[in-house]
């Protein structure tokens, strides 16, 4: 899934999501116009150089005026230092706008960039990449034998998908290992349930979110419900390896955690902030809970955990989330087969902590290391079942 998810443009309209990873803002065809003071940027540069190519260049039949354009483009986005601003030209803006249909072809994992480097956010529950052994965390020196080191998201992302059966090797390197390992992937169709639930110890709903997509919001009404008719008195909510989703979504989610009104997140912008509140019936606001975050934990998903924690002082357990906490608005260009993508606002939690590159830090730290995931065991889930067990 990498670091590109499920976008719905409705035109003239202004709506702000958080999509898989990222916060988005759907913007309209074109941005206001900023007018550079004169003197200040010589533009006669560029043209300069662009006929010095023309002029000098060994072979004239690789010149191709559009991708020069789309390469300076692309240089302006990079120049900015944020991953996640960045331009799409017309092929990655169709790759990007396949994601509507709620599968594609891929390994099913969800990328991004923690200090420069490409990092594995979480590998999807049953997709190839976690099958393969990937892991929240894991940092991805190659693709394909291609080194990763300045690579953009979006190019990554390219290099990556593929036709459902082809394979890809990945390089990747792991906390706690002294060598890189080389990780042969098949490619297939991706399709990630939105949540799961099951009874534990009789009592205790165990509540799986695995992504905050379009489905969440009707699939979780129907679990509540489901747990409402069911012997539950208390609630572990596992975000792990969850890489966020819609806003929207979360939002409606936190409805049935929280009290009608109380603050979901904030949205900090240059010049303004937004305020978005819970606006369900709250049917589990006074229930017990506990919630489950580690390294895959993030953007929508830590929008919900923090706000459980500022609003009812509900315990983090497990590992420091990822720290994927700011908003790009998606905005097409004049050509109408592309756009870029910047980022123009942070998530705050209520208590107005960011969120951005520093993420949740868990209030009781349990480690899940490769034996135990071999062996079987979860000691996080274990941790989190004895601390919601005592709760009143």
């Amino acid at each position: 899934m990498d670091d590109k998810r499920s976008l719905k443009l409705i035109a003239g309209v202004v709506i702000v999501v958080a999509v898989f990873g990222a916060g988005f803002l759907f913007g309209k065809h074109s941005a206001p116009k900023v007018i550079p003071q004169p003197g200040s940027i010589n533009f006669s540069l560029f043209w300069d150089a662009y006929n010095k190519l023309h002029e000098n260049f060994i072979d004239p039949s690789k010149i191709n005026d559009q991708k020069i354009i789309y390469g300076a483009i692309e240089g302006m986005t990079k120049s900015l230092g944020d991953p996640y601003t960045d331009f799409f030209d017309p092929a990655q803006a169709k790759a990007f706008n396949q994601d509507l249909s709620g599968s594609f072809e891929g390994i099913g994992v969800e990328m991004g960039l923690k200090k420069g480097q490409l990092t594995v956010i979480a590998p999807l529950a049953g997709s190839p990449g976690e099958k393969a052994g990937l892991r929240s965390g894991d940092l991805v020196v190659k693709i394909n034998g291609k080194d990763t080191t300045d690579m953009s998201i979006d190019d990554a992302v390219t290099l990556i998908r593929g036709k459902k059966g082809t394979q890809i090797t990945l390089t990747v390197f792991r906390e706690g290992w002294s060598n890189v390992q080389d990780f042969s992937i098949t490619r297939d169709t991706i399709k990630v349930d939105s949540v799961k639930w099951q009874l534990k110890e009789g009592n205790i709903a165990y509540i799986n979110i695995l992504q905050f997509d379009q489905s969440l919001s009707a699939d979780f009404r129907k679990t509540v419900y489901e747990i409402m008719a069911s012997p539950a008195k208390r609630i572990v909510i596992d975000l792990r390896n969850n890489p966020g989703g819609y806003l929207e979504v979360a939002q409606d989610v936190a409805g049935w955690l929280l009290k009608t009104g109380s603050v979901v997140t904030v949205e900090a912008g240059k010049d303004e902030r937004q305020t978005y509140k819970a606006e369900g019936n709250g049917a589990f606001a006074d229930y017990p809970i506990v919630v489950l975050i580690n390294k895959g934990s993030a953007s929508a998903s830590e929008i919900l955990a923090g706000a459980l924690r500022d609003d009812r002082g509900i315990q983090l357990i497990g590992e420091k989330s990822f720290g994927k906490g700011s908003v790009q608005e998606v905005i097409n260009l004049t050509d109408g087969s592309s756009f870029l993508k910047i980022t123009v606002a942070k998530w705050l939690t209520p208590k107005g902590n960011s969120i951005s590159e520093v993420g949740l830090t868990p209030d009781i730290k349990v480690d899940l290391t490769d034996d135990d995931i071999k062996a079987g065991k979860d000691p996080q889930l274990d941790k989190a079942i004895e601390i919601v067990k005592g709760l009143k």
